[in-house]
């Protein structure tokens, strides 16, 4: 018998949290995010709970974009402090049903579970009893998808949500994928499943009957991962981190964008809770990298090292500007951008003065910036210096 692997994906989880801890928050449109500012805000919508979505509010969308969609909306900061915590119960619940847990986000994370069938029962019983272990310690849902490999699993569970569980039998994984669209295809968006409607592929089944031969020409490489993914291949195991090599945020756009504003606002969101991150585990970032990922699914990393390792936004989102600059005057159409830290050191503190009293000051501030963040949630205070008139964004 082959592999059993689960996808835990918890549902609206930041604003499920703030309406599980706020009674009078449940059954209203709640969006965690930006000060949308009666609609002047800038920012994005980290996440918004299931009643704001019908609304089309969804996160990565500009703040003040879903103002206008629902201005009756309840608006959240986030609190990143708390959901971390509530975060870090989670994983440490799953990790009771296997050693083999792959946390990749802070709210879904992927289980091989093919060691626990004989103690925990099947596929299935295992996804069942997390659910239940998740709501019972936690008052919160969670969507799992069972399947025989990581990619399957992932788009199973979304297909059901909330509090969906999706079980995909071995062998039928083809017929499972054969009639969703194309978007469901990782790293194919809306302009991407355009490019296909033209060439007659709408459905991933559609996909997996075409020549596989024809879309490596097409396409290259990623023609090729394309037709596998359509046939539902996937040999990617789970790998859970053995310490932290890299601290790193990434976020897809509901809708591709080539939008400074947007992506300005998206990356430093991106470099304020990587630093914050980084400060927390002690560590501090020697390379910093960008990741992108463009409408035609080509994904690309730019990458630097420090001369000093940093941990704070100040020093990062400079750095982490000039490695997106490219993309910014190219105008392309971006999917996902994110934003990593590797090359980890340990923060040695007492040696601050050695860097000069400038950067003792920031890491003052640093300092300063992560207690008000942690009472008060993690968009409570941005630092102006870091945030450039809407006229010159694009242009640093």
């Amino acid at each position: 018998m082959g592999r059993t692997i689960l996808h835990v994906d918890m549902d609206a989880f930041y604003a499920a949290i703030e309406q599980r801890d706020r009674i009078q928050l449940r059954g209203k449109p709640v969006i965690v995010g930006a000060d949308p500012k009666n609609g002047r805000g800038r920012g994005i919508v980290s996440t918004c709970s299931y009643e704001a979505r019908r609304f089309g509010v969804h996160s990565a969308q500009p703040i003040s974009k879903a103002w206008r969609l629902c201005p009756q909306g309840i608006y959240v900061r986030p609190d990143m402090a708390k959901y971390a915590r509530v975060s870090e119960r989670i994983m440490s619940l799953l990790m009771e049903f296997s050693d083999l847990v792959e946390q990749v986000s802070i709210d879904e994370a992927f289980l091989d579970v093919t060691g626990s069938r004989e103690l925990y029962g099947s596929g299935e019983e295992i996804a069942r009893k997390i659910k239940s272990r998740i709501y019972g310690d936690q008052r919160l849902t969670a969507s799992v998808g069972v399947a025989g490999n990581k990619f399957v699993a992932k788009v199973a569970s979304d297909l059901e949500k909330p509090d969906g569980l999706v079980i995909v039998p071995p062998g039928k994984e083809k017929e499972f994928l054969s009639p969703l669209p194309m978007t469901r295809l990782w790293g194919v968006g809306a302009k991407t499943a355009t490019y296909f409607t033209k060439m007659g592929i709408e459905r991933i089944g559609q996909l997996a009957d075409t020549d596989r031969a024809k879309l490596i020409r097409t396409l290259g490489k990623g023609g090729e991962d394309l037709w596998r993914l359509s046939q539902g291949i996937d040999d990617r195991t789970v790998s859970p981190e053995e310490g932290y090599k890299s601290i790193g945020h990434e976020t897809t756009f509901e809708k591709d964008t080539a939008d400074p504003d947007v992506l300005h606002d998206t990356l430093l969101e991106l470099t304020e809770k990587v630093a914050q991150r980084l400060r927390s585990h002690q560590v501090r970032a020697r390379t910093i990298a960008v990741k992108f990922r463009e409408a035609d699914f080509t994904t690309y990393t730019r990458r630097t090292t420090l001369q000093v390792p940093a941990d704070t936004a100040e020093r990062i989102f400079p750095v982490a500007q000039r490695l997106m600059r490219p993309l910014v005057r190219k105008g392309k159409l971006v999917r996902l951008i994110g934003i990593y830290g590797s090359n980890l050191v340990e923060d040695q503190t007492g040696q601050l003065p050695l860097f000069g009293p400038e950067r003792s000051k920031d890491r003052d501030l640093a300092a300063a910036m992560d207690d008000i963040t942690g009472r008060f949630g993690d968009s409570a205070i941005t630092r102006a210096s870091l945030v450039p008139p809407a006229s010159k964004r694009g242009k640093t």
